[in-house]
């Protein structure tokens, strides 16, 4: 595993532990109507009936299509977000900036999906491979973002960052956590800019 922010770059404006500051819950969307449904859209495109999914830094709402997925699990800091959410089936409360397991089996999910949340990472690195280790062979992970965020918890990396330099930088999280880049996408369906970058685990060896 590879180390993609240096400590310089994983600062944060408002260094408390990030529980502090997401103990109240916002039971808000952080983008716009039209972003929502392009990324429900691809979801739709990308996962299958009967996946696995791992809704990791989640909220209240899941933005999945209609699809009967086989199990959805939710990640997030907020427990009440969390349990607003009614697509989950179960959920976890955890500081992937405290501590990067996470804590579910190898290949437990055919996919990963991370909406509006990636710029928080102080360490993505190692939750990217955490994303791998979940993973079952061939699973997909699903990265998307807008220009929205908190300033103050984004890390200086992203802040700084163009969008497009953000991309490479998700892209850079994909490949330091083991995973292959497979697609980018930079749209503008309404107000907000749309970006997702979606990556693959490799599937097993010696597959003919």
């Amino acid at each position: 595993m590879t180390t993609v922010l240096s400590d310089r770059d994983r600062r944060k404006r408002d260094d408390r532990p990030d529980e502090t500051f997401y103990q109240d819950p916002r039971f808000v969307t952080h983008a716009d109507d039209a972003f929502l449904a392009r990324l429900t859209a691809l979801y739709d495109e990308i996962l299958d009936p009967g996946d696995r999914v791992l809704d990791a830094m989640s909220s209240w709402v899941s933005h999945l299509p209609p699809t009967g997925f086989d199990r959805v699990v939710g990640h997030g800091l907020n427990e009440a977000e969390l349990a607003a959410n009614d697509r989950l089936d179960e959920f976890v409360v955890r500081d992937l900036n405290a501590d990067r397991a996470l804590p579910f089996a190898d290949g437990a999910f055919d996919a990963v999906c991370c909406a509006l949340s990636v710029q928080y990472l102080q360490y993505p690195g190692a939750v990217f491979a955490e994303f791998e280790r979940v993973l079952a062979p061939g699973g997909v992970v699903v990265v998307s973002f807008s220009n929205r965020l908190f300033p103050t918890k984004a890390v200086r990396a992203w802040r700084l960052a163009s969008m497009d330099e953000r991309a490479d930088l998700v892209e850079r999280y994909l490949k330091a956590g083991g995973l292959a880049v497979a697609e980018g996408i930079a749209e503008r369906p309404g107000s907000d800019p749309f970006y997702a970058v979606v990556g693959r685990r490799p599937a097993s060896d010696g597959a003919e």
